[in-house]
């Protein structure tokens, strides 16, 4: 004991003595937060705090010279000896006082538009410099919120796990890492997380990895949301405009220019703020960019700022990042948020080139002991020292951690929150066990949500039971149980199902579903109209587009990962279909209009059923491939990340086997493409490609038909309509034959509609699409549309408008269709 206590005490000597502390200010003594400090002509350095504080680790304990570098201040150089490294080192930063006289940007002579031009021309040789590097990378992130309410949408928020203080203020993130990471210009990334640490939670692991940081003002455009355009990207002199304010030369006597970059139009995707190029190899010294939350599309945030700082190695002659931050200001229904992440990149090596083995689809490991450092290791290694603020948070939710993860905590909470009330049988009643990790729920005679109408049952609602279970959360296995109870008021019939969920693992997903029972079904299995639009289309405008039929049935579903990027789902179920007929005529409006027949195939048809009652037995095969698929391994599960460069393709199998008659079963071969892709700052392109074959199926049930999602109620309710045609009655194209189903959008993100004048202040983005639907024997259906999205009020961005003209035998509708996103 006394030996291990005797290395703790040379343990933490020996990192004091190679750690240089201090705080760097202004000459008013005003602390200086984000100052790059780094020994010279090495890759190994960190950053100050918001209180101008650091602490940096020597590689060596020679005479090191310790480099503080600032952008708009002048660089020091200060030797500090051997004897000396165990004292503070405050530093004082004196302001550049190398200035320019006006400039006026409009000329041809802008000696600002000639250095752009050249950084322009030497981005292929500055960033070939730097595309292929081995590092050590480190990473805070801090998350807070401001002025949070007690309730939201009438759900309490409580203090989230004492993040919060009575006033709705406090920290609800806070993370740390260290990895190792490998990185091949433009996206091959290996990294391994060496540690990680979660305020509050000591078996967390963080999330902000070094995938998230890479922001290269090299390349043409920058994704924040949308693709931001660099400037200095090859087309930068269409959105910017630049003014030289100064020049100044840095203690390796190279000049540095510091440039206002200036946005041409105030909507689009640019920054704004201070790009420092140096003179001759004109490569990046430092980025002082702000961006404004509508620019990316992203209007509840109010403003980004993003700081990177570059160093210089004699030896390698490469400028190379050395620390950068993003901090951002947001807010939403007066609750502010706030929060920054920093990353520091040390000790660089670069390389000509990679074994062809070093990249593989694993883009982020997380080590299994990465979450069990403890503080002697952070305090020695941690880059940049933790504000009091938050010191006080990792003791405060660590300490409020162990309470109320406490089984005596966790009971107490429970016996209060199980306390059943007088109103409980109504409302609905949980009974909750946080320790055992269970839960037993009753969802009342009062669920609104679930309260409909249909010309079928007329007004129905749910209520149920549930059961949910996550011992095993941190594996991935969990179970859910629910039976729901549905009651239809006009045909006065009560219809029972349940569902059991299980889930073994987070690493392949393999999940088992079994559930079966009665319930109403749209004869489209997609359900192409929601309850809700339903019930206000049958309402209000005596429209009753869902056509239901009684379903009785029995299914077993299992799926799981079988491979990287290849999934499989496989379903047996047996179906008794019964016909349904209208039970109500009950409107709120309208009320001398008939509703239509609830027989898909004929509408004004009230006397004969749409089918005849008969059962079915059913298998369905589904493989999902995601082309180039990536992921990231942690303790905690496997995490896909699909490559925005290929497709997604789907092949299935359906077979209708053991019927009431031969004539009922079928075979169905079917497959579908998704596929998206940004294109620089031109926008989001997305297409979806469907086609099938039935084989033996002239006389199938019409449920088992291949139906299209139609729309007749002229709303929306997606955020894209790869999946729809908007203006085509919901069962007029259905199909037991073959079929092609095509869907393409192209969302511009405003790279039109910034440019026009008026219209740019919409601040929303021009979308068009073409969809087609082919099929033996008919003429083609098609539509073409064009329409504006991301409209709304404020910051709330929630409405999409669309024109729509369909054609098939010629001109055969038009409208407008109204997107509701925040109802999907």
């Amino acid at each position: 004991m006394k030996n291990a206590f005797l290395y703790f005490l040379l343990l933490l000597s020996f990192h004091s003595f190679a750690q240089i502390k201090g705080t760097v200010t202004d000459e008013k003594g005003n602390p200086l937060p984000f100052i790059n400090v780094f020994e010279e002509n090495t890759y190994n350095g960190t950053t100050t705090n918001e209180l101008g504080k650091y602490q940096l680790h020597l590689k060596s304990t020679g005479k090191n010279k310790i480099v503080f570098q600032y952008l708009g201040f002048k660089t020091q150089k200060i030797a500090v000896p051997a004897e000396k490294l165990n004292l503070p080192l405050d530093v004082k930063m004196i302001e550049e006082n190398f200035t320019l006289n006006e400039v006026i940007i409009s000329t041809k002579d802008n000696p600002a538009n000639a250095i752009i031009k050249k950084a322009i021309a030497s981005k292929k040789e500055n960033t070939r410099k730097t595309s292929r590097f081995k590092a050590d990378f480190y990473s805070r992130g801090i998350f807070k919120l401001k002025n949070a309410p007690k309730k939201i949408f009438g759900q309490k928020i409580g203090d989230m796990n004492g993040a919060l203080d009575s006033t709705g203020t406090g920290i609800i993130s806070l993370s740390e890492t260290f990895s190792k990471i490998i990185y091949e210009k433009p996206n091959n990334l290996k990294e391994v997380v060496t540690a990680s640490k979660v305020s509050g939670d000591n078996k967390g692991y963080a999330y902000n990895t070094a995938r998230s940081s890479f922001y290269d003002f090299y390349d043409n455009t920058i994704r924040f949301g949308i693709n931001m355009i660099s400037p200095i990207a090859d087309n930068a002199f269409n959105y910017y405009k630049y003014k030289l304010e100064s020049t100044f030369v840095d203690e390796n006597n190279q000049t540095i220019n510091k440039i206002k970059v200036i946005a041409k139009r105030d909507k689009e995707p640019v920054f704004e703020g201070y790009i420092y190029i140096l003179e001759n190899s004109w490569a990046i010294y430092g980025i002082d960019l702000d961006i404004k939350g509508y620019r990316m599309k992203e209007d509840v945030i109010d403003v980004m700022t993003l700081k990177q700082n570059f160093s210089y190695n004699e030896i390698s002659k490469i400028w190379a990042k050395k620390t950068q931050s993003l901090d951002f200001s947001a807010g939403l229904f007066g609750i502010k948020f706030s929060g920054k992440y920093t990353y520091v990149y040390n000790n660089y090596e670069f390389v000509d080139s990679f074994d062809k083995k070093t990249f593989t689809s694993e883009i982020t490991t997380v080590d299994i002991n990465s979450n069990k450092k403890d503080t002697v290791f952070w305090n020695a290694n941690r880059p940049i020292p933790l504000t009091t603020e938050e010191i006080t948070d990792y003791i405060r939710k660590d300490s409020i951690h162990k309470v109320r993860n406490s089984p005596k905590y966790l009971d107490s909470i429970d016996k209060k929150g199980n306390k059943f009330k007088f109103l409980d049988p109504i409302t609905g009643y949980t009974y909750k066990s946080s320790f055992k990790k269970f839960s037993l729920g009753y969802k009342g005679l009062l669920d609104f949500s679930s309260l409909s109408f249909n010309t079928v049952q007329g007004w129905n609602f749910d209520t149920g039971f549930s059961y949910s279970n996550w011992k095993n959360e941190e594996k991935g296995r969990q179970t859910n149980i629910d039976l729901k109870i549905n009651y239809g008021f006009s045909d006065d019939r009560v219809r029972i199902n349940g569902k059991y969920w299980h889930q073994f693992n987070n690493q392949n997903y393999a999940n088992i579903q079994v559930s079966g029972g009665t319930s109403v079904a749209q004869f489209n299995r997609n359900e192409p109209i929601s309850p809700f639009i339903n019930s206000i289309s049958t309402l209000f405008f005596k429209d009753n587009y869902m056509k239901l039929y009684n379903l009785e049935f029995a299914k077993i579903e299992y799926g799981q990962d079988i491979a990287n990027g290849i999934n499989l789902k496989g379903k047996i179920e047996y179906e008794q279909r019964k016909p349904l007929f209208n039970t109500t005529d009950y409107t709120f409006i309208n009320k001398d209009k008939l509703y239509s027949s609830n027989n898909p195939l004929n509408p004004d048809d009230y006397i004969n059923p749409g089918f005849e009652k008969h059962s079915l037995a059913k298998l369905n095969l589904t493989a999902k491939i995601n082309f180039g698929n990536k992921y990231a391994s942690r303790p905690d599960g496997k995490y896909n990340i699909r490559n925005s460069n290929y497709p997604t393709l789907y092949l299935g199998l359906e077979k209708g086997f053991a019927g009431t008659e031969k004539k009922y079963e079928f075979t169905n071969i079917n497959t579908q493409i998704k596929y998206s892709h940004t294109f620089g700052n031109k926008g989001d392109f997305g297409l979806s490609l469907k086609a099938g074959k039935f084989f033996d199926a002239e006389n199938i049930a019409f449920m088992d038909y291949q139906h299209f999602n139609g729309n007749q109620t002229y709303v929306g309710l997606s955020g894209n309509y790869l999946n729809v045609f908007n203006l085509m009655p919901y069962y007029t194209n259905s199909t037991n034959d073959s079929y092609f189903e095509f869907h393409t959008e192209h969302n511009d993100r405003g790279f039109i509609m910034n440019k026009i004048p008026l219209l740019n202040l919409l601040k929303s983005n021009l979308v068009v699409g073409y969809h087609l639907l082919a099929e033996p024997n008919i003429n083609p259906y098609s539509e073409y549309s064009v329409g504006l999205d991301n409209l709304g009020f404020g910051k709330l961005k929630m409405f999409r408008i669309d024109y729509v003209r369909s054609y098939q035998n010629g001109f055969q509708n038009e409208g407008v269709i109204v997107g509701i996103k925040f109802m999907n």
